[in-house]
C-alpha cells in the first residue's frame, strides 16, 4: 500500500510517500481501508519534533473514516462504514496517512450515513474533542455562558456549533478583526478581539465573569482566561495553538482566582459512545449541526496540506481524501 512516512522532524517536505506492507489481520484490531482523514494539530506537533514519545519512522494520522476490510471478532462486517480515532493511532502504531490502517476495535465506530467521504472525514476527532471538552472537561449546561478562546480554529468553530445546539450563550475570540464576521455568522452571541488579553473586554459585559471558558490557545493566554471566569466557573485547556507547552513561573495561589477551577481535556475515543457519535453525524447529515470545514486535499497533496497548517490557512477542519 502507499503511505506517507515521517522519518525525521522537519517541514512539510519531511513526509515521504512510500510503498509499505499492508497491515495484517490481527486479533482485537479492525483492518480499515482509509477513504479520508482529517488533519490535526497534534500531527503537526509531531512533524516539527515536539512529540518526543512518538518513535520515528512513523505513519502519522490519529483519525480516519473508511470501510472495514476485516474484523476477526466478527463484530463488524466487511464493507461497514466506520470512523477510527485515537487509541495510539499514528503515535504508538502506524495511523491513517495511508491506504489502510489497523486499529484497536475499541477505537472504531460503525456509522450509518450517506455523507460524502470529504465531509465525513472532518467529523470524528472534531466531534469527540468538542463533546469531551464541553461535557467532560467543562461539564457545561444549557443556559450558561461559554467563552471560547481561539474561536476561529477548527475546534473553536465546531465547539461553537455544538455549544449553541446545547443551549449555551457563546462569546468567541479571534486575533483578527477581519474574522469577527466569521464568528458571528457561525452563531457567536458576542465576539472579542484578542490582542493577548480579553479579560477586561469580557468583564465589561459580564461583570461577574462567565460560567465556562474553553482555552484553545494554551499557556500563552490561560492566565488571562482564568480572570474571565466567575467564582465557581471552570476553565478547561484543550488546545495549545500558541505553541508553548509549559507555563513559566506558575503561582497557583496568585494566578488562579478564588473558587475558579482550572482543568484540561486530552481524552480519547472512550469519552464519546458509538450512539453519541452516530447522533452527531446524523445531525450533521440532517442539517441540524454545521461543522465548519476547511480546504480538501488529495492524498498526493499531503505536504501541501501541512504547509497550509504551517501558515494557519485552514478556517475549518482540513481533510485529505485518499480515494
Amino acid at each position: 500500500m502507499k503511505a506517507w512516512r515521517l522519518h525525521q522532524p522537519g517541514g512539510p517536505d519531511a513526509f515521504v510517500l512510500e510503498e509499505i506492507p499492508r497491515p495484517e489481520q490481527a486479533a482485537g484490531k479492525v483492518l480499515v481501508e482509509v477513504r479520508a482523514f482529517g488533519l490535526n494539530r497534534s500531527e503537526w506537533f509531531t512533524r516539527i519534533g515536539q512529540s518526543p514519545t512518538v518513535k520515528l519512522p512513523r505513519v502519522l494520522g490519529i483519525e480516519c473514516v473508511g470501510t472495514v476490510v476485516s474484523d476477526p471478532s466478527g463484530g463488524l462486517a466487511a464493507g461497514q462504514r466506520v470512523a477510527a480515532m485515537m487509541g495510539g493511532m499514528g503515535r504508538q502504531f502506524d495511523g491513517s496517512y495511508a491506504e489502510y490502517t489497523s486499529v484497536p476495535s475499541s477505537s472504531v465506530f460503525p456509522l450509518e450515513t450517506d455523507l460524502p467521504w470529504e465531509v465525513l472525514g472532518a467529523l470524528p476527532e472534531m466531534l469527540q474533542t468538542c463533546h469531551g471538552s464541553l461535557h467532560t472537561g467543562l461539564e457545561a449546561q444549557g443556559g450558561e455562558t461559554l467563552l471560547i478562546r481561539g474561536g476561529t480554529s477548527s475546534i473553536g468553530l465546531a465547539t461553537l456549533a455544538m455549544a449553541k445546539h446545547a443551549g449555551l450563550k457563546v462569546i468567541s475570540s479571534s486575533r483578527s478583526e477581519a474574522k469577527a464576521d466569521v464568528l458571528k455568522a457561525a452563531g457567536a452571541d458576542e465576539v472579542v478581539i484578542d490582542a493577548g488579553t480579553v479579560a477586561k473586554q469580557v468583564r465589561a459585559s459580564h461583570p461577574q465573569g462567565v460560567d465556562r471558558v474553553l482555552e484553545l490557545v494554551g499557556t500563552t493566554t490561560v492566565l488571562d482566561s482564568l480572570q474571565c471566569a466567575r467564582p465557581g466557573g471552570v476553565v478547561c485547556m484543550t488546545g495549545i495553538l500558541g505553541g508553548q507547552w509549559e507555563l513559566p513561573s506558575f503561582r497557583p495561589m496568585g494566578h488562579i482566582p478564588t473558587a475558579v477551577r482550572l482543568t484540561s481535556y486530552s481524552g480519547g475515543a472512550g469519552d464519546v459512545s458509538r450512539e453519541q457519535l452516530q447522533q452527531y453525524v446524523s445531525m450533521v447529515e440532517g442539517g441540524k449541526l454545521e461543522i465548519p470545514r476547511g480546504p480538501m486535499w488529495g492524498f498526493d497533496q499531503l505536504p501541501v496540506a501541512h504547509q497550509a497548517m504551517d501558515e494557519n490557512r485552514a478556517n475549518g477542519k482540513m481533510v485529505v481524501v485518499v480515494r
